[in-house]
């Protein structure tokens, strides 16, 4: 019996011993390394403007006004404290309906003709429902709606998918952009 309570001893103790490392020292000890290496990154790339944030570099938002690029659509609003998409497989009628009306409000919105054929990330949603990408192929669909908005012109806004493009990987990948930084590279025109 001693013998065995002396085992439980030692159990516990290497139990607590663990727990006090790995459950408290470790995770503060690397978050204070990385609130110091790399403050921007570990409080969520929040972009700040003016004492204001504006969003997270990390995280897709909605858009609202014809006058910004808009984003890929989210099965859960864009809420951030969560994760996930409709879970609605090809074949499903509410995921036809809405991609069938999502293809032809970007028809009206962006005065494209009745057999244009609409990139999938303006009408599906990412797994995550919190991409903050678009194809630049999206964004180009776009400028022109935006141009006329904006009362500038194309190429100015061509310019600015360009500046703005990013490579997922090295050499491999379509380009993307940052629905973000597009929209506040755009409000900075003016």
């Amino acid at each position: 019996m001693g013998e065995k309570l002396n085992e439980l001893k030692r159990a516990v103790i290497i139990f607590g011993t663990f727990a006090i490392i790995l459950g408290l020292i470790y995770p503060l000890a690397i978050t204070g390394i990385s609130q110091i290496a790399f403050p921007y990154q570990a409080n969520g790339e929040m972009i700040n403007i003016n004492g204001n944030i504006v969003g997270s570099e990390l995280i897709g938002q909605n858009f609202d006004g014809s006058q910004y690029f808009q984003s890929r659509p989210s099965a859960i609003g864009y809420n951030a404290s969560t994760s996930g998409g409709s879970n609605y497989g090809p074949t499903n009628k509410l995921l036809i309906n809405r991609v069938n009306e999502t293809i032809n409000e970007i028809k009206v919105n962006d005065s494209l003709s009745s057999n244009a054929t609409i990139p999938s990330d303006l009408v599906l949603a990412s797994g995550s429902g919190l991409d903050r990408y678009i194809s630049v192929e999206s964004a180009l669909i776009q400028v022109p709606r935006i141009a006329k908005v904006r009362h500038i012109s194309e190429s100015t806004i061509d310019n600015l998918i360009q500046k703005n493009q990013e490579v997922p990987f090295p050499w491999v990948g379509q380009p993307i952009v940052n629905v973000l930084n597009l929209n506040l590279a755009l409000n900075g025109i003016h």
